[in-house]
């Protein structure tokens, strides 16, 4: 399989290369940067399986002409907060590239497509109260989006329907990653130097305490290229422990009292449920640590 990886010199993009590579595949990185030294070498290595390609997402006959001659695409190019530019600018990159990603794939006949969501495309850690229907969450929670990031996320979902309505023999998968870190550990320690315990605190009520490992992440990209199924689906990539050191059910009833629990709901899990991309993918998180 030749795949085109966007956002290719990103910390997912590099770690979906490296995968796709050691199992055989082609990859075509495509980026705004030039490829690191850590790209180069591993272009080495990889004794042609790997080149690169620059383009900007937002510019359609530049993505079209990277993905000629793929037969799979990994599109991870996006700007990550609300904060990462203007606020036009966020939601216009983020959906103006899915769009081009989506539409570039299906007419040049490219069948499988992996897009980064992300938890926030329901509304999370950027609205000024986040409301939750129930937990754990899982794909079918509607939701409550307010600002340009999140509302982009779920345009790009949107248009993937979209798409796989009009070409029916797509698979399209959107991943709907939390936090990607190298470990739990960091994700624990992660708000030490932003005002420490406090900050810690009412962040991770937002965040509700999730994070998604850096590898488990790449891992269903990469993964999703070879599901069987057709058509559109979401998926929570998260991991199944939560990054903090109290009882996930003792969580949801000091922070979020009004919230039903589904299910047993015990320990430290997490509260998405990611059971789905183990259903359909084939997926699992690396070990609770």
């Amino acid at each position: 399989m030749k795949i085109a990886i966007t956002g290719g010199a990103g910390r997912i993009g590099k770690r979906s290369t490296e995968i796709a590579l050691a199992q055989g595949h082609e990859v075509v990185s495509i980026d705004r940067v030039a490829p690191g030294p850590d790209l180069i070498k591993l272009a080495y290595e990889a004794s042609g399986r790997l080149s690169f390609c620059y383009a900007e997402i937002t510019d359609y006959n530049a993505v079209y002409n990277a993905f000629k001659g793929c037969n799979a695409v990994i599109h991870l190019a996006a700007l990550l907060s609300p904060d990462a530019a203007p606020q036009p600018q966020v939601h216009h990159l983020n959906v103006t590239g899915s769009y081009n990603a989506l539409c570039a794939a299906a007419l040049l006949g490219i069948k499988k497509v992996c897009q980064a969501s992300s938890v926030n495309a329901t509304g999370l850690v950027f609205s000024r109260a986040p409301k939750f229907d129930y937990f754990p969450l899982d794909e079918k929670h509607p939701t409550y989006n307010e600002d340009p990031y999140s509302l982009s996320k779920w345009i790009c979902e949107q248009q993937a329907d979209s798409f796989a309505r009009r070409y029916e023999d797509m698979t399209i998968a959107s991943m709907r990653f939390h936090w990607v870190l190298p470990s739990r550990e960091v994700a624990l320690n992660g708000f030490a130097g932003m005002g420490g315990y406090k900050q810690y605190i009412d962040i991770g009520i937002r965040q509700l305490w999730a994070w998604t490992h850096l590898d488990a992440a790449a891992r269903a990209c990469v993964q999703s290229l070879s599901a069987n199924y057709v058509g559109h689906e979401a998926f929570y990539i998260v991991a199944p422990n939560h990054a903090w050191l109290g009882d996930s059910r003792d969580l949801a009833h000091s922070h979020y009292p009004a919230v039903p629990i589904r299910g047993e709901f015990s320990g430290q899990c997490s509260f998405f449920d990611s059971s789905k991309a183990e259903r359909l993918l084939g997926w699992r998180h690396v070990e609770v640590e």
